[in-house]
């Protein structure tokens, strides 16, 4: 639909997997530290770190706005270089402009303005915006600062189906960018990741939570009564690492909080991350879910952070 001589660009999405796999091969040797750089990629002088942040922020602070001001102190107190957000309901650009200039941020792009939009703020210029919302049920985000393109990602709530869709489509997105491009995905994306399912596994909960929450929004979130996997895995299947669980010591759920446990939102379960392609995760040096008492109660997700040891310019 969006492209056309299908195969070539498949032949060359291959190629990209092949070269990622061996970038980041050396790298995986290197265990849960500091992983090594890809032949070619010079080191970086100490001292140079670039922090992403990613943040679901439920309904743009429409319900319980109170917390918006403990939110806009915990973004400026992490000192982010790029934030990428989530559910910036009734948001203008104005708007989250207005926000970034709290975190000291002079540069941001909102998606769209109606519905659920993404954003993006960050304290480089933003360039190369591209805004696609078709075929995605609240739009895909692409743009590039600090030399790295980032996709806002946050996929369909409730249907498996259009989540597959939506993962290739982003994909065939991505084959489009050089073949050496540093890329980010970052934000929500409502799905599960298969280094999590023994935890899952271990949930009484879990599937019957799901089963309640298809009927009752007619929703499609179980594939045959069970998890679906394959979205996160084709994208590793691409060469993409999953930061956190590359760096985590142990689990940790990204929604639900405590902000809303009068709801029945079913159990901890990871939905919120950020994946790299092997030549930018190779300059990793933290990554993780962002949970704790302040944190519980200014959405209902967790943000999820990456750190990166960035080359001299």
């Amino acid at each position: 639909m969006l492209y056309a001589n299908e195969p070539r660009r498949r032949t060359e999405l291959n190629q990209r997997i092949i070269l990622n796999r061996r970038e980041f091969a050396a790298a995986g040797t290197a265990g849960m530290g500091a992983l090594l750089l890809p032949r070619g990629l010079p080191a970086a002088k100490p001292g140079n770190k670039l922090k992403l942040l990613s943040y679901n922020v439920w309904y743009g602070f429409t319900k319980k706005p109170k917390r918006k001001a403990g939110y806009l102190s915990f973004v400026k107190g992490q000192a982010p270089d790029i934030v990428s957000l989530q559910e910036l309901n009734t948001y203008t650009p104005g708007k989250l402009a207005a926000d970034a200039k709290v975190w000291g941020h002079p540069h941001s792009v909102l998606l769209k303005e109606k519905g659920f939009p993404t954003g993006i703020t960050s304290s480089r210029p933003i360039t190369g915006v591209r805004r696609t919302l078709e075929g995605f049920h609240h739009g895909l985000l692409r743009c590039k600062t600090h030399g790295i393109h980032i996709y806002v990602i946050h996929l369909h709530p409730g249907n498996w189906e259009i989540r597959l869709r939506e993962i290739d489509l982003l994909l065939k997105d991505f084959a489009t960018l050089p073949k050496d491009a540093r890329v980010l995905l970052a934000g929500d994306f409502n799905t599960f990741s298969l280094h999590d399912k023994p935890v899952y596994d271990k949930s009484e909960d879990m599937i019957p939570f799901f089963k309640r929450l298809d009927e009752r929004t007619k929703g499609k979130n179980l594939r045959d009564g069970q998890l679906d996997y394959r979205h996160l895995k084709r994208l590793e299947d691409a060469g993409f690492v999953d930061l956190i669980h590359a760096k985590r010591g142990g689990f940790l759920g990204t929604f639900p909080t405590r902000l809303r446990l009068d709801e029945d939102l079913g159990p901890e379960r990871r939905l919120d991350y950020v994946f790299a392609t092997p030549n930018l995760a190779a300059s990793c040096r933290a990554a993780s879910c962002i949970v704790d008492e302040t944190t519980g109660l200014l959405s209902d997700h967790y943000p999820v952070s990456a750190t990166f040891q960035q080359a001299a310019e």
